[in-house]
């Protein structure tokens, strides 16, 4: 018998070209099944081959469970802890109790119970096989024919019995294939399930977008290129980030390529979706300059605390910037990763006159000066009191008519007018009442409306803004709680 197990896992391995460990796991998992029928499934059974001389040996085994444990069905399998320690000792629940009992005849098993054990083991291994092929490749183009189309979404062959699927969501605007067309798509994901694994490509994504280029310009595919960033309005239009890591080599031109033969591949690849190559800058005005084109910013203002620029054109490419709507500026407001708003050059203009008039009362108010000085302040990039009061004195000293005495003045003024904002700001939320929607909030004491209060939180609307973390700086109470809280005051947004 030791033989002819042997001549088995020989055979099945080299017809499957499957490991042979998994075919002596299928032959023992068969020859355990048998053992149980054989006693029509009272005991339960484990085999064990030797994987140099076929010989194999049959243990009847029991699972130590608890003593209070009641089994129903299967009660040979099992044994109690306290007899189970009395065969073993040191047994612990969950381990098992082995006894070896006489084998059964590999050649009396029953042929079909072998055969459908072993097929489903090599059927398992298959496609285990297949998915870790597969998952490797998962960020790569890949390229299948069309199996068939299910309700919009596009089956693939991939080969070897595997099929990968690109969603109906993820097609190049309304791209239409028949049966036996080669597509590409990028694939973003391998699942193993029942029937085999199951491969989801995209052609939507930006990755996709990238990957392309990889193809068409050897220079990126050999790191000369950077690909630094990519943003896609879906089968209309594209704009990608490039940047050169040499400084004789021209990105943008060697992305378009002879005669634009290479952005057109692409082009062409993405049913017709137009592209822009944009340059990388390190300097984020200058990207985000560059990633308005076709437009021409004339000026820009950052704000990095809100991470938003607003950008003015000339008055008449303001629809140009804009795009189709909204188009240009959501494709670079993505690529950049910054919130841009575009103006044109009068309405920039106006808005920076009302924002610096309104910034010179501020200061006029808050430190007692006079016109000129206000002006000053904001002609020199000053926006608020903090930045007067806390900027080193060497910047302030450098402003034409500056000297240590109007500096230190100045800084003065604006940390009395911080000092006495603050507090004005405390008493005036020491006197705060809470709303009574915030009083009659479930899980809400008249105590914790009154802490809460007194730190500006006056409304249910403004609970239903807070962070856990922020509502325990507050009140007392533990996480778990104080999220709850915080859902019970956002229930209305759900309503």
């Amino acid at each position: 018998m030791s033989k002819e197990v042997l001549a088995v896992v020989e055979i099945m391995a080299n017809e499957k070209g499957v490991d042979k460990e998994i075919i002596f796991e299928a032959i023992e998992s068969a020859l355990a099944t048998a053992t149980r029928r054989n006693t029509d499934d009272e005991i339960d059974a484990r085999v064990e081959i030797n994987r140099h001389t076929g010989d194999y040996k049959t243990f009847r085994r029991w699972e130590v469970i608890e003593d209070d444990v009641y089994i129903e069905d299967k009660v040979g399998w099992y044994i109690r802890h306290m007899d189970a320690v009395d065969e073993k000792p040191g047994s612990e629940v969950g381990d098992f109790i082995e006894e070896e009992i006489e084998s059964i005849d590999f050649g009396r098993i029953g042929a079909q119970t072998a055969k459908q054990v072993i097929i489903q083991k090599v059927r398992e291994a298959e496609r285990k096989k297949v998915v870790e092929t597969f998952q490797k490749r998962v960020g790569e183009i890949l390229t299948g024919q069309v199996k068939r189309i299910d309700r919009g979404d596009v089956i693939l062959d991939m080969g070897d019995n595997v099929d990968a699927v690109i969603p109906r969501n993820e097609l190049v605007g309304r791209e239409n294939f028949r049966m036996g067309d080669r597509v590409r798509g990028y694939l973003q994901l391998v699942e193993f399930r029942p029937r085999g694994p199951q491969l989801f490509m995209s052609r939507a994504c930006k990755e996709m977008l990238i990957e392309l280029f990889k193809i068409e310009v050897p220079e990126i595919a050999d790191e000369l290129i950077d690909v630094m960033s990519a943003a896609r309005d879906v089968g209309f239009r594209a704009k990608i980030a490039v940047r050169a890591n040499d400084p004789r080599l021209d990105p943008i031109g060697a992305c378009v390529g002879m005669r634009g033969g290479r952005v057109q591949a692409v082009t062409n690849e993405l049913n017709g979706e137009r592209i822009d190559i944009i340059l990388w800058n390190a300097n984020d005005a200058q990207y985000v300059i560059n990633a308005m084109a076709p437009a021409a910013v004339t000026s820009i203002m950052v704000d990095e605390d809100r991470h938003t620029m607003d950008l003015a054109v000339e008055d008449d490419q303001l629809s140009q910037a804009i795009g189709k709507n909204g188009q240009n500026v959501r494709l670079a407001s993505e690529l950049t990763g910054w919130e841009l708003n575009v103006m044109a050059q009068s309405e920039m203009a106006q808005k920076h006159e009302l924002e610096s008039r309104d910034q010179m009362e501020v200061f006029i108010n808050n430190l007692d000066v006079d016109q000129e000085i206000a002006e000053v302040l904001v002609a020199e990039g000053f926006t608020s009191l903090e930045e007067i009061a806390y900027v080193p004195a060497a910047e302030m000293l450098d402003i034409d008519g500056f000297d240590e005495e109007i500096v230190g003045e100045l800084k003065q003024r604006a940390k009395d007018a911080l000092l006495t904002m603050a507090i004005a700001e405390e008493e005036k939320q020491a006197l705060a009442e809470p709303a009574q929607d915030l009083i009659e909030l479930e899980g809400m004491s008249m105590e914790m409306a009154k802490k809460l209060a007194a730190k500006g939180v006056i409304t249910q609307e403004d609970l239903a803004e807070l962070a856990t973390e922020e509502l325990l700086d507050i009140l007392d109470m533990d996480e778990a709680q104080a999220a709850e809280l915080i859902l019970k005051a956002r229930a209305p947004w759900f309503e």
